[in-house]
């Protein structure tokens, strides 16, 4: 399974006054098992992109392929397509509405035709995937945490087995604590199934400490798409357009200009402090 994004743009009001381009000639390959990160200024045109993923938005012009196969090509079966490309918004509540949590998880199955005991036992296993307790599963799902909610919503779409989990600022609004719950889960879920996951997200640690591979979208485009080490290289280039690299990176040129010789590349709070580490000469032969 690969999407690929052809020379897609996509413009709002289209000849109006009001017409905006939000993406611009954007041309991508998503392979299998990848964890993407993508990131821009609030307006860069991320959800747009996402949003075109599975179908719930049409290019104005390019094409958007999954499998080889065009996803508005007349007879594509974007149902399908939206069982296995899932994508969970920004604001879990607007992807809650059951009576309770069971149910709300059971609702993509169940739409796929599937038999009763089918849908609960993907149910019951997406609800175990996310780490959400037993206790929770027949309460209210608008009676739960922020945390929580999130939990319900990546269950809802994982119980439709999806070839790619699409993440729309998943922990936007969550603690710490609840945050790193949210992405160590994904982290996880990832290693063992082999799915394919984008994340979208504001927070530069998070796509440092869990990406494989970083897209930056700015004023609609790709302004850089490569690896988080070398992305994370351009760090002026990043603040230039309103995003940064994440807070260790400045950590580290600030101790190379103060004399330390530490390797400034390190994008991660584990990698910086075995950095220092060494550097003091406090790192073992035998770790190092």
């Amino acid at each position: 399974m690969a999407i690929i994004l052809d020379h897609v743009s996509h413009i709002y009001e289209k000849g109006t006054t009001m017409e905006a381009a939000a993406l611009k000639d954007i041309s991508l390959v998503i392979p299998d098992g990848q964890f993407i990160g993508l990131i821009g200024h609030t307006g860069s045109g991320k959800s747009t992109l996402v949003q075109h993923l599975n179908g719930l938005m049409k290019p104005t012009y390019g094409t958007v392929y999954y499998n080889g196969e065009d996803i508005h090509e007349s007879g594509f079966d974007k149902k399908k397509l939206r069982s296995k490309v899932g994508l969970v918004f920004q604001y879990p509540e607007h992807q809650l509405f059951e009576i309770d949590v069971f149910k709300d998880v059971c609702f993509g199955p169940k739409n796929m035709g599937l038999s009763e005991k089918e849908v609960q036992l993907r149910a019951y296993a997406a609800l175990k995937q996310v780490g959400l307790e037993d206790e929770y599963f027949y309460q209210s799902p608008f009676d739960l945490s922020g945390g929580q909610k999130r939990r319900v919503a990546i269950a809802g779409v994982l119980a439709m087995k999806p070839e790619a989990l699409v993440l729309d600022e998943p922990t936007a609004g969550l603690d710490p604590k609840g945050r790193d719950e949210i992405l160590d889960q994904i982290a996880r879920l990832r290693e063992e199934t082999g799915i394919t996951v984008i994340l979208v997200s504001h927070s530069m640690e998070d796509v440092a400490k869990y990406v494989d591979r970083i897209i930056v979208m700015n004023q609609g485009s790709v302004m850089y798409d490569d690896e988080p080490r070398e992305v994370f290289r351009h760090y002026k280039e990043l603040e230039a357009v309103g995003l940064a690299a994440p807070q260790v990176t400045y950590i580290m040129q600030e101790l190379k200009r103060q004399g330390l010789d530490v390797d400034t590349d390190v994008i991660t709070i584990e990698e910086a402090r075995d950095g220092i580490l060494k550097a003091l000469g406090l790192f073992s032969q035998r770790e190092a």
